[in-house]
């Protein structure tokens, strides 16, 4: 049973739903696996306790 975890900054819940139905749907089609064994964890992170290029992010 794959397990994906997604880190992330905060999404709506709109773009999560998309967002896990894609990952599951890759995982379907390259493993051949029903999708009722693939599971994706999303862990968002907030701004301010992220950062890239030596910057936090909610400084961007």
């Amino acid at each position: 049973m794959p397990v994906v975890t997604v880190l992330q900054g905060p999404r709506d819940v709109e773009k999560k739903r998309d967002l896990v139905a894609r990952i599951t749907d890759a995982f379907v089609q390259a493993y051949e696996l029903p999708a009722e064994t693939v599971q994706v964890w999303i862990q968002e992170t907030p701004a301010e306790s992220w950062s890239a290029a030596g910057k936090l992010i909610a400084d961007s």
